[in-house]
């Protein structure tokens, strides 16, 4: 996958409509929160955990466009922030792998700090 080329189309999409103005940190992470919220929706009264879902075409294109949704919002945030998204989540990967070592965590859904 090529970030970089998905963040430039991006900006081009904004800058041709002269959205970059409105693209403040919190407007994108409020924005964010709200794809967020609309890919919850589709999942909120499952009763298959979220199996019957994806099972279904149409509402599994749903889902595909509200992912895509906050994936570009996160990577919208992380190129105004001119930040690496590649190694901050490596970075976090390897601090989660502290706080949640296998031995103590491995079929456990309870936080770093009760385990």
């Amino acid at each position: 996958m090529d970030v970089e080329k998905i963040q430039q189309k991006l900006r081009d999409f904004s800058e041709e409509r002269d959205w970059e103005q409105f693209h403040s940190p919190k407007n994108l992470s409020m924005a964010l929160s709200v794809e967020v919220a609309e890919l919850v929706e589709i999942f909120q009264w499952s009763q298959s955990g979220g199996l019957d879902e994806i099972a279904d075409p149409n509402t599994r294109k749903e889902i595909e466009e509200e992912v895509a949704d906050v994936f570009n919002y996160v990577l919208k945030i992380a190129d105004l922030l001119d930040m690496d998204l590649e190694k901050a989540a490596l970075e976090k990967i390897k601090n989660n792998a502290k706080k949640y070592p296998v031995e103590a965590s491995r079929g456990k859904s309870i936080k770093y700090d009760q385990l």
